[in-house]
């Protein structure tokens, strides 16, 4: 896989998008990239965290779990975002981060990165699409290359068969459809052949 560097980033007040980009990182680990999984800074002020038992014992659980920096999107050769909707539309916390990488973008070092995009919300409906596409939306920007999962396999049936990026519906007691996994792990994998491809390109075009 040409030494891919995925980093697997999410933002989750309760643990739904932290758990894709777990199993995200596995499967890209299990197809021969280095990956890692790096958490967007919560920006919630603590009263409200505090009013939410799920969403206090979340951040608690993962203080260890290290925060993204544009250093990381500089190392990366593949991305994979993993938010849930708020209103059709990328959280603020992951929007404020996106906000920053002017820079990076002005001098050029976020064009062909590879990436892809995983989504959640507590209905079938309730804008896992608009969001993904809102996210790809500042890729075209950056000038990424998007490695949607579309339907190159019957794994993303079950899950709903969303062709922009791996999407779930989570229950009322916070639980993910076990269907998602496949989907999520066929998702990472695609994204970390892409990636190859592109690095390979990228170094015989350089060489040549």
């Amino acid at each position: 896989m040409a030494n891919v560097k995925l980093a697997v980033i999410y933002y989750s007040a309760t643990g739904t998008n932290f758990q894709l980009a777990q199993w995200a990182a596995e499967s890209a680990k299990a197809a021969g990239a280095e990956a890692k999984v790096l958490r967007i800074q919560e920006l919630a002020p603590p009263e409200a965290i505090e009013k939410n038992p799920a969403w206090k014992a979340h951040t608690e659980a993962v203080r260890d779990v290290p925060v993204v920096s544009l250093d990381d999107l500089e190392w990366a050769d593949a991305i994979i975002f993993s938010m849930p909707t708020r209103y059709g539309n990328v959280p603020a916390q992951l929007k404020e981060f996106l906000d920053s990488t002017g820079g990076l973008w002005f001098h050029g070092k976020l064009a062909n990165k590879v990436v892809s995009a995983m989504t959640s919300a507590q209905n079938p409906h309730g804008g896992q699409e608009a969001t993904t596409l809102a996210l790809y939306t500042t890729m075209y920007h950056w000038g990424a290359i998007i490695a949607a999962p579309g339907y190159t396999d019957q794994s993303l049936f079950p899950a709903g068969g969303n062709p922009y990026g791996t999407s779930v519906t989570v229950g009322q007691d916070g639980s993910i459809s076990p269907d998602a996994r496949g989907a999520v792990e066929h998702q990472a994998r695609r994204t970390v052949m892409v990636a190859s491809w592109v690095k390979q390109g990228l170094t015989q075009g350089v060489q040549g």
